[in-house]
């Protein structure tokens, strides 16, 4: 009962049943700083992730001017 979680070229496989968020923590990233998506689409950090789900990060990138 696992789920892939990939952030640039790193993997991880954690156990399914916990939050997204819940997962970005045990990774040791940021959840302010990444974006999840499951099958291409956007999901938020209070999704449960299931049995052999694929997550991938994306960096939250910001700029311009105020």
């Amino acid at each position: 009962m696992s789920v892939k979680v990939i952030y640039r070229d790193k993997q991880w496989e954690l156990r399914s049943g916990m939050t997204v968020r819940d997962a970005i923590l045990k990774v040791g990233l940021d959840p302010e700083a990444v974006l999840a998506t499951r099958g291409g689409k956007l999901i938020n950090e209070s999704t449960i992730l299931k049995e052999d789900d694929v997550i991938k990060l994306v960096a939250v990138i910001s700029g311009g001017r105020a």
